[in-house]
């Protein structure tokens, strides 16, 4: 693979990833202090950038994301099929942990099972997608809440750790951990959980099922285009 790779293109695209911490226009000086590039390479770069529209220089001097940007995003956003992206993560959770993996939205003041995969195990924690489920109660549940602007506890908790683990809060029998899935401009998407028989999930389990459910949370999240 490596020999398939441009320096110069992966320069000009680093340039262009120092703007993804939305903090806006950018000097000459704060391009090279991140990308720790040459100001003279930069420049070449930005040139082309410039050119294709990438890039745009502001009247003020500094640099700033230029209108291809947005028309590319527009196509992505139109050809953006989120069943695709979530349905391999799931299969990766219940993979990892053997566990009922889910994704849910929010609805007005429900919760709604909008992807799953069941565990393969014979007693397991049986979803149907389209289920509606209540939002005050269960592990998906308080973090749509939480990442909604719940005040309080647990919510605050939630909202610190990114995650949250319900121990039979909706069901006696079952045990759940999920956490949130932001889009790139920061919004709240859905959550994505992991469902288990609260008999075997212990904290070895919870911690297992935490780990991977926030690795699938980081991957998914850098697909969601901005809502």
């Amino acid at each position: 693979m490596a020999d398939n790779r441009v320096e110069a293109v992966e320069r000009a695209l680093a340039i262009l990833e120092v703007f993804d911490k939305g903090d806006g226009p950018l000097s000459l000086a704060e391009i090279a202090a991140r990308t720790g590039l040459y100001k003279s390479t930069i420049l070449r770069l930005i040139g082309s950038l410039e050119e294709f529209g990438y890039l745009r220089r502001r009247a003020d001097g500094r640099y700033w994301l230029g209108a291809a940007l947005w028309r590319l995003g527009s196509q992505y956003r139109r050809g953006f099929d989120l069943a695709e992206q979530v349905r391999p993560e799931l299969r990766r959770l219940v993979d990892s942990t053997g566990e009922t993996a889910s994704y849910y939205i929010r609805e007005g003041d429900e919760r709604i099972c909008l992807y799953r995969l069941n565990s393969p195990r014979a007693v397991r924690h049986h979803l149907e997608e389209g289920a509606r489920l209540p939002l005050d109660r269960g592990a998906a549940g308080r973090v749509l809440l939480a990442f909604s602007n719940a005040a309080g506890e647990p919510f605050e908790r939630i909202r610190r750790e990114q995650a949250y683990v319900s121990l039979g809060e909706r069901d006696p029998e079952i045990a759940a951990a999920a956490v949130p899935i932001i889009d790139t401009a920061g919004r709240l998407q859905g959550a994505l959980a992991v469902s288990a028989l609260i008999t075997r999930f212990d904290e070895t389990a919870q911690d297992k099922a935490l780990a991977a459910l926030r690795a699938g949370a980081s991957r998914l999240s850098a697909t969601l285009p901005a809502s």
